[in-house]
């Protein structure tokens, strides 16, 4: 995002995870404190991506969606089915943070469609 209002919470963000973990309270109102400039930049995936981040959150009690899965390299699929879901909530939410301080590269975007995909997915599920 270009706001620096913006910038420097989602820095916030990131350093709260990595140094706290997933402090259920601060990180929802972070979060809601942050979408906004998602919607004043007209950038609809981040809003919506921050929206059931926070909305997941808030019900959960922590981020339980995994990292999205990297296509497989030829010749290496069993190295990284063995790395499957062995990422933690906090690995999650602060790749998650990460791809939205950077929603630029087609490679975040790619992520962060894949991030809605699972919030959504998950919460028909439970």
């Amino acid at each position: 995002m270009k706001n620096p209002k913006a910038q420097k919470l989602i820095n916030k963000l990131i350093e709260e995870v990595e140094l706290n973990g997933i402090i259920t309270n601060t990180i929802v109102a972070d979060l809601k404190d942050l979408r906004p400039f998602a919607v004043e930049e007209k950038r609809p995936l981040l809003a919506k991506t921050i929206r059931l981040t926070f909305e997941h959150i808030e019900e959960y009690q922590t981020f339980d969606i995994p990292i999205p899965e990297e296509e497989p390299i030829e010749g290496y699929e069993e190295l990284l089915e063995d790395q499957e879901n062995q990422s933690t909530p906090e690995e999650s939410l602060l790749y998650l943070l990460n791809l939205i301080a950077e929603p630029e590269n087609k490679a975040n975007r790619l992520d962060l469609r894949a991030y809605v995909e699972a919030l959504q997915e998950y919460a028909e599920e439970n």
